[in-house]
């Protein structure tokens, strides 16, 4: 199984996958490790990626996705996939499990004053939030709300998630 934590930057997807994968015995994937150096550059001036910029980007997590899964290594994938196109670019069958961290605009900017060393300028915040497609019922996702404690978050997550 791979699972997927998606959401909007600062919205705590790196925290909670990588917890998450400990808990769980998974491999942890963090997709801001796959950007090329020139989206990581663009972030870092402040400038929002285009669709033709994550294209490869998404092409590589695909690729990673894929391998887990025929490798049968169990993973979780931090990942904004923001947009309904990229998780279904991302989503290659059902051993992928989307799980979304929503939040309020308010609460993940609180969030994003805490953050130390990330390369995407908070300017860059309301235009994650523009791009944000909330996923819809036949997705499939799991849906958590930002701003609670990482435990709480941990816990509603793995009471969603299916057994294998």
């Amino acid at each position: 199984m791979v699972v997927i934590i998606c959401g909007v930057s600062g919205v705590g997807k790196t925290l909670v996958g990588s917890l998450l994968a400990k808990e769980l015995g998974f491999d942890f994937y963090d997709a801001d490790d796959f950007h090329s150096q020139q989206n990581i550059d663009k972030m870092g001036v402040g400038i929002p990626l285009t669709d033709e910029d994550r294209e490869p980007w998404l092409r590589c997590l695909r690729e990673l996705i894929a391998g887990c899964l025929a490798r049968d290594v169990d993973a979780v994938l931090a990942c904004s996939a923001l947009k309904r196109k990229y998780r279904d670019a991302l989503r290659i069958n059902d051993q992928v499990q989307l799980v979304f961290l929503l939040g309020d605009y308010s609460v993940i900017a609180a969030q994003w004053e805490a953050r130390v060393g990330h390369f995407m300028k908070p300017s860059l915040l309301r235009s994650q939030f523009a791009d944000l497609e909330e996923p819809k019922p036949d997705e499939g996702a799991i849906v958590v709300r930002a701003g609670q404690p990482v435990r709480d978050l941990l816990d509603q997550i793995l009471a969603q998630l299916p057994r294998r």
